[in-house]
């Protein structure tokens, strides 16, 4: 996929968007040095060129009560037709998993899981992603601490200096 052609205005709106999604169009104009109605065409046009994908607030797991983070490497058999489609809508379902990737190397799929507790993992583990005919090897490994957890993209490759692009 081809990437979206931007220019340093642009790059400084994602930068900040990225880190203060509820900012206000009249903050975000005056933090890029623009006046609030082409800062608002601007954010259109990178929502519609699919740029900003979406808005969230990221929430703390620990206060919703998800203690437990996973992550788990997946292998599925190999013989016949990969069930890779079928593992991809199983996965889907899976609230426990809130990303997956498909993986290069010895494994298939990485899951990211976020769970209350080893009891409920025991039971997606074992009542869920086990039950899969065609999942062949399963490794968990359980976090003990976040060091670095993020949804901000890096921009630096695109021209932005981050010492100099936070408004």
């Amino acid at each position: 996929m081809k990437a979206v052609e931007l220019d340093a205005i642009d790059h400084k709106i994602l930068d900040i968007l990225q880190r203060e999604g509820r900012l206000s169009n009249q903050d975000l104009a005056e933090r890029v040095a623009l006046s609030p109605a082409p800062c608002l065409r601007r954010v259109r046009a990178l929502e519609k060129a699919g740029v900003i994908r979406q808005y969230a607030a990221l929430l703390d797991p620990r206060k919703v009560g998800l203690g437990l983070t996973a992550l788990i490497t997946v292998k599925l058999e190999k013989r016949g037709a990969m069930p890779s489609e079928a593992f991809a809508k199983a996965v889907r379902g899976w609230p426990e998993v809130v990303s997956c990737y498909s993986m290069t190397g010895d494994t298939d799929y990485l899951l990211w899981t976020v769970v209350e507790d080893l009891d409920h993992y025991n039971r997606f583990l074992t009542g869920q992603l086990l039950k899969l005919p065609y999942v062949v090897d399963v490794k968990s490994n359980l976090a003990l601490e976040a060091i670095k957890l993020t949804t901000s993209l890096p921009l630096n490759h695109l021209g932005l200096d981050p010492r100099k692009g936070r408004g």
